[in-house]
This record gives C-alpha cells, sequence and structure tokens, in this order.
C-alpha cells in the first residue's frame, strides 16, 4: 500500500488539476510525480527522509505531496509565508533532508540559517530563475520514472505542525493508514465529493483540511481540484462561475465574505451542489444569510489535524444549523466530563477513537500521553449531542471563561454578538478581574458604515444572555488575528493590540 495510489485508476484524459488557467489531466499528473519521484531519488532521498513543502496552492504542491509519499519518504507542509526564524524551528525539530520553495517563500528561505538546519542538503525551487542551481521542472525533466515503493500502513507518510490540542505548535505525525482511512470514512457519507465535482481548491494545502480533503479526497474519487493562491470574493466568485464548480470548503471566514459582499447575483452559486464549512465553528447567522439569499445550505463538519482530519459531517444528512453533523462511519465519538465519566445532554470533552487518530506528536511522549489514553483522542473540544447524534460544539476547553465560578464559552457571546445588524465579527476572551475571577471582553469588527457603540452593544448583550455572560468591555477593530486556516487565534488577541495589528 501507498498513499500515493490515489491517482492510479483514474481516466487519463480527465482532468485533475486547474492552475493559472492551465490544466493538468490525471494521465499527465501520474507522469510528472513518477519522474518527480525518480528526480527526489536521485538526490538520495528515501524512506522514512523528510522533505519540506514551503509551496502555495499550485501542481508543484500537489505533485510534490504525491512524490515525496510514493518514495516512502515523508511530507512536511510548512506555511510558506512563515518568517525565517519559524522555519529554521520546524525544519530543526523534523530534520528535512529537501526543501522546496516558491516565489513567495524563497523570500523568508532567504533569511534562515543554514548553520541552524544543518539536515538540509537540497533546496528545489519550483520557479524558474537565472542562477537557481535546482529548479522543479529541470529535475523532473532530467529524471527517470521512478515506481511507488510499497510501504505499512503504520509508517509515517506526514507531519503536520499544530498547535491543536496541546498548546504549544508540535508535529503530528500521520501514518499512510491514518489519512487513508479519513478518506475511506469522508467517502462513505452520502452525497460527498465524487469524480464529476469540479472542487474550488482556495483552502491553504499545507494545513491538513486542504491536504487531505481538497487535495486527498479530491483525488482519490477522481475529481478536478481548482488550485487557487489567494481568497478574493469578487475572483472567487467569475471562478466559479466560469469553471463551474460543485464543491467549495472552506473556513468560515470565507463563508462571512460571501455573506457580507452585496454585490453578487442571486444566482452566484447556481452550479454549487455541496457547501462545506470546517476549521472553526460557523456562526448561525452566515449560515442563514448563504441560504437566504443564494440557496445554498452549507455543509459543517468537525474535525482536527491529529483526526486526518474529519471527525463529523452534516452531507448526507439534514442541515441542524448550529451543528456539525454526525460521526462519520467508523468514527467513535464520546463526551466526557473531567473525570472521564461519559455524559448524555450535557457539555463535555470530544474523545474520538478511530484508524484516522494519528500516531503522536513527534519526539514529544509528554504531550502525546496528555492526548491519547487506550486509543481515545482527547480533542480538548466542548460539545454537546441531541438524541439523533448530531453533535453541536461549544467550544475549546482551554478557551473556557470562568465568571464568579460560572462556565462562559466564548462561541455563545460571539454568535449573540453577531446578530447584532451592525456586527460583521466578534471574539471573545476571558480576562482577570478582581471580584469575579475573570470577565468577559468583546472585539468587534463592524459592517461598513456602521456607527454602533460600547453601550449599545452591551445592551444588546444583556438582551440575550444571562449578566455574567454578557461583556464588560468592547473594542472594536478592523480585523481579528486568524491562522491560514481561516480559524480564529483568540488566545493572540491582547498581544495583536498591544502590538499595532488589530487597529481600532
Amino acid at each position: 500500500m501507498n498513499l500515493a495510489h490515489i491517482i492510479d485508476d483514474h481516466d487519463a484524459d480527465t482532468v485533475a488539476l486547474m492552475w493559472r488557467g492551465r490544466t493538468t489531466t490525471y494521465g499527465e499528473l501520474r507522469e510528472q510525480v513518477a519522474t518527480f519521484r525518480g528526480g527526489l531519488a536521485s538526490l538520495g532521498v528515501g524512506a522514512g527522509d523528510r522533505v519540506a513543502l514551503l509551496l502555495g496552492n499550485s501542481p508543484h504542491f500537489v505533485i510534490g505531496y504525491l512524490a515525496t509519499v510514493g518514495l516512502g519518504a515523508v511530507v512536511v507542509p510548512l506555511n510558506p509565508t512563515s518568517p525565517g526564524p519559524e522555519l529554521e524551528t520546524e525544519l530543526a525539530v523534523v530534520g528535512a533532508k529537501v526543501v522546496i520553495v516558491d516565489k513567495v517563500s524563497a523570500v523568508n528561505w532567504s533569511n534562515v540559517d543554514p548553520s541552524l538546519v544543518p539536515t538540509v542538503e537540497h533546496v528545489i525551487t519550483s520557479e524558474t530563475e537565472e542562477g537557481v542551481a535546482l529548479g522543479f521542472d529541470a529535475l523532473t525533466a532530467g529524471s527517470a520514472p521512478h515506481d511507488i515503493v510499497e510501504v505499512d500502513a503504520s509508517d509515517l507518510a506526514a507531519l503536520m505542525f499544530t498547535s491543536g490540542t496541546a498548546g504549544a505548535p508540535r508535529a503530528a505525525m500521520l501514518s499512510h493508514g491514518n489519512l487513508l482511512a479519513n478518506l475511506d470514512q469522508s467517502m462513505s457519507a452520502d452525497g460527498h465529493i465524487d469524480a464529476d465535482d469540479v472542487i474550488f481548491g482556495v483552502l491553504p494545502l499545507f494545513h491538513i483540511f486542504g491536504l487531505n480533503v481538497v487535495v486527498g479526497l479530491g483525488l482519490r474519487v477522481g475529481a478536478t481540484l481548482i488550485l487557487v493562491q489567494r481568497f478574493d470574493p469578487s475572483t472567487a466568485l467569475q471562478s466559479i462561475r466560469d469553471r463551474g464548480v460543485t464543491v467549495i470548503p472552506g473556513a468560515p471566514a470565507l463563508w462571512a465574505a460571501f455573506a457580507h459582499f452585496d454585490d453578487i447575483p442571486d444566482d452566484a452559486f447556481a452550479t454549487v451542489r455541496l457547501a462545506l464549512s470546517g476549521a472553526s465553528r460557523l456562526p448561525v447567522r452566515i449560515a442563514e444569510t448563504m441560504r437566504d439569499r443564494f440557496g445554498i445550505e452549507i455543509r459543517e463538519g468537525y474535525g482536527l489535524t491529529e483526526a486526518s482530519p474529519i471527525v463529523t459531517t452534516s452531507t448526507g444528512s439534514p442541515v441542524r444549523f448550529g451543528s456539525v453533523g454526525r460521526a462519520l462511519s467508523g468514527v467513535e465519538i464520546r463526551l466526557v466530563n473531567a473525570s472521564g465519566d461519559a455524559l448524555v445532554g450535557d457539555v463535555g470533552e470530544i474523545l474520538v477513537r478511530g484508524p484516522n487518530v494519528f500516531i503522536g506528536y513527534l519526539d514529544d511522549l509528554e504531550a502525546t500521553a496528555a492526548v491519547l489514553s487506550d486509543g481515545w483522542l482527547h480533542t480538548g473540544d466542548m460539545a454537546t449531542t441531541d438524541d439523533d447524534g448530531y453533535l453541536y460544539l461549544v467550544d475549546r476547553s482551554k478557551d473556557l471563561i470562568i465568571v464568579s465560578g460560572f462556565n462562559v464559552y466564548p462561541a455563545e457571546v460571539e454568535e449573540m454578538l453577531v446578530m447584532h445588524p451592525e456586527v460583521a465579527e466578534a471574539a471573545v476572551v476571558g480576562v482577570p478581574h478582581p471580584h469575579t475571577g475573570e470577565a468577559v471582553k468583546a472585539y468587534v469588527v463592524t459592517t461598513p458604515g456602521a456607527e454602533v457603540d460600547e453601550d449599545t452593544l452591551i445592551e444588546h448583550s444583556l438582551d440575550h444572555l444571562a449578566r455574567y455572560k454578557c461583556p464588560t468591555k468592547v473594542i472594536f477593530v478592523d480585523a481579528l488575528p486568524r491562522n491560514a486556516s481561516g480559524k480564529l487565534v483568540r488566545r493572540s488577541l491582547d498581544d495583536a493590540l498591544r502590538a499595532g495589528a488589530l487597529p481600532t
């Protein structure tokens, strides 16, 4: 077995990738992957070696990914916009042998101190530039095809950096079996991605959502992927219409951008049959707006890097706003309290078990032991379920705010705030308070032309929530800090404001 086999059986003339107006068929993709596999092998890359991808959404990423795992080597997708010091740390942790860069990441790579990444033997660039010692296309063209190396299901395929359940960023170890199991689990859901679909691939491919849903699942079923480097609502709508896009996987920030974009015709999403949302909780108001304006029912799901990533999906089930759906076939879920006792009808931590659950964190037995117990993954995410097995996310356990002994879940307060017609986005954190232990502080992005003030939003809060849940302070900002997948990073709010990254 090998994850790289996912492209083997599709019709050679079917379009696999579209990028910058160019198409790559499955037949061409298989040839390009095989020759780049040969190129990597000629550099001495073999089983267990680490190949880091500092690439945006492009065919180079897809080819580099499949060629690396096809050799039995380990792919390490990294954010191509990461600064030099961050790259130095991550590459040193994984011991990368080869680094592949593009035009964007090459600038940051130039700031990396080679002495701090001594394991790196080769740097390949996807851009054809004068003076480049090792070009991606040249290496591919000058190499003979190399057969896929068969591996065991337990063999390591990818190292994905994530703060995830463990707090500080660590490299999560995902095996060939983990990633393939989640593809099989996803394919078992009714109405999910199939061979006739055209997928809008704007999610960053270095993130697990992009890697194993857009690339992995898309290529496994033989669909066509449109690879998009940057998201802009206007150009995205043109691509969706011109390319006949049928599937849009996105984070809530993408759907919020569409929902708040006034100049969109009612039939803009006429070709879209499946709208997916993940990475963080989707506000109900956004889901309702997309349904009412465009007739799209967004299918929300839940997952995390350590689960490869999908755990639940709403695909194939009636939509219930606020729910992330039901567990995929082959995935077990439990909700437990702090003592580990199973709960029914109350808020508890989500535990996940299945063949998609990761091996552990690289070289960190303590962090691994903290989240894996008897095969169960402790996610740190809090949720409830209903009688039909639908899961409803409440919040991250580490984001919980305790006011006078009462639990306040930031997501509940955020959802209430965005109910106000002049609030586009909101983020809530806990701050120290001398009398109540903690108090609720809100950061708010308003809609264009809004005139709402702090007192108005606090009054709005008091009309909808118990007093202890209501913000005592509201800060107005231009944007909220999000990671590359669009997930809100609450813990950096105050730091970002102090640094001037959240202008008021």
